[in-house]
């Protein structure tokens, strides 16, 4: 089944990136693999990633997202301006000891 989801590259694997919401209503995005590498042991439709992180407490735009772009997904928000998904609105928030960007979301 073919889907309309955008797809991108992180950490040197291909991800669809699937447009959620987390139960506040707010968006998340998450990345699933787009295709086997059996090789790596990655397999089509199987969880890569979360981009975003829910952050209940601070004020966002309807069309924002918080990315998290640290640990595990440094480099997220590099991929996913480069594709188009988001724009870097210049905001961040604070979340424990790392400060996360405030993204508009294009798709």
């Amino acid at each position: 089944m073919k889907t309309n989801n955008p797809i991108v590259i992180f950490l040197n694997c291909k991800c669809e990136v699937v447009k959620m919401q987390y139960s506040n209503c707010r968006t998340a995005l998450e990345l699933v693999i787009a295709e086997n590498d059996e090789e790596r042991e990655l397999y089509k439709g199987e969880p890569m990633a979360t981009a975003t992180i829910n952050m209940p407490c601070c004020h966002l735009e309807s069309d924002e997202v918080v990315i998290k772009d640290y640990s595990e997904n440094e480099g997220m928000l590099d991929t996913l301006v480069k594709a188009g998904i988001v724009k870097y609105t210049g905001k961040t928030v604070s979340s424990g000891f790392v400060v996360c960007p405030v993204c508009k979301l294009l798709i």
